[in-house]
């Protein structure tokens, strides 16, 4: 069923686009030292958007200041943005019974938007 939601995710829910989006943004964001950490999450969120169906988000061990302090550069210069573009699509997907699966994994993808560091994304039980 994961197999079967996940290739309509990537058809129907926009999954393709995000994990174009996000892998692109990894990759500009890789040309510099400093934007090393944010490419890296935006391939963890890439990785995520392509597939999202059987996988939760859960907070790392090692999640501490360091994160903290990288969550909230994150937030002010792209999480907002990244947070608002899953809700309306989630929002847009909503309105219809069909879309409703795939609207609760733009709100998963939004909250990973808000905070990605410290966060790691492993199968569902």
């Amino acid at each position: 069923m994961r197999l079967v939601l996940n290739l309509l995710w990537i058809v129907l829910g926009g999954g393709l686009v995000i994990f174009l989006e996000y892998l692109l943004g990894g990759l500009l964001l890789c040309l510099t030292v400093v934007g090393i950490p944010f490419g890296a999450q935006c391939f963890k969120v890439a990785g995520l958007g392509l597939m999202p169906f059987g996988k939760e988000i859960v907070r790392a061990p090692s999640a501490g200041a360091v994160s903290f302090g990288l969550n909230i550069v994150w937030l002010v210069f792209a999480g907002i943005w990244i947070f608002i573009s899953h809700i309306v699509l989630a929002v847009g997907l909503a309105v219809s019974v069909i879309g409703i699966p795939f609207a609760i994994q733009h709100i998963k993808l939004a909250a990973l938007a808000l905070a990605p560091f410290g966060k790691e994304i492993r199968l569902a039980r």
